[in-house]
């Protein structure tokens, strides 16, 4: 499931590297690439001249046929493909109005305006003692205006009405400098304010905790996220 991604070229000054369709993204000569779950990926590199300039694009595909023991997603449904994946989400209602999210065309999209927020969750089964990696894909089409979304681990789910507050693992926020241009990609790259992107959790006891994901904001139009894992690391 390890991987060793190398370029193959001469007199450019720099790549980017495009996993899964995640987006293409400023990497090395030399990436690492851990794909813990089965299943056909295809990584995509371009090689980027004087100006930015794209001097050409390329592709392979690796075929994964067993996904790591340890280390699989957690998650269900963390790709909005299906009603069956949608399914395995709830919705926690912060604002009365102004924000939705929205399941459409294999991501969830969330929709807010006037300041107003709004969070979706699921329930994860996890080990006293154990470390679990945190991140999915984040992509807007335009800026983001004034906006803040926020991925918490909570024992438990406030109730309706009531804001999600906590430790954040991930984090992208216009105060903060990300976010104010159209992006794609995980958010443990295209995030920001390291402190509140780390994405590791720790659990203390053993039982039931909740992936929360929030956003909200002053003109928030199309950020959208896909493929979200938690797994637990080696």
């Amino acid at each position: 499931n390890r991987y060793t991604l190398k370029r193959n070229f001469n007199n450019y000054i720099t790549s980017k590297w495009n996993i899964d369709d995640d987006g293409f993204n400023i990497g090395k000569e030399e990436e690492k690439l851990f794909l813990p779950d089965a299943g056909t990926y295809v990584i995509q590199h371009q090689a980027i001249g004087i100006g930015g300039v794209v001097a050409g694009t390329s592709s392979q595909t690796i075929v994964v046929p067993t996904s790591d023991p340890v280390s699989g997603n957690m998650i269900q449904g963390g790709r909005f493909d299906t009603p069956d994946e949608i399914a395995k989400w709830t919705k926690h209602i912060i604002s009365p109005s102004g924000a939705e999210w929205v399941f459409s065309n294999g991501k969830a999209t969330i929709v807010a305006n006037g300041g107003s927020q709004q969070a979706i969750y699921q329930a994860v089964n996890v080990e006293a003692g154990k470390k679990y990696s945190i991140d999915m894909v984040a992509s807007s089409d335009t800026a983001l205006v004034d906006t803040w979304f926020e991925v918490y681990v909570l024992n438990s789910i406030p109730a309706t009405g009531q804001d999600v507050s906590g430790t954040v693992y991930r984090n992208i926020n216009t105060w903060a400098g990300c976010g104010k241009s159209a992006f794609k990609g995980k958010i443990s790259s295209v995030g920001c304010d390291a402190a509140k992107n780390g994405g590791v959790f720790t659990a203390t006891t053993t039982g039931t905790v909740y992936l929360v994901i929030k956003c909200g904001g002053s003109t928030v139009n199309s950020l959208s996220i896909d493929k979200v894992e938690f797994r637990r690391m080696q």
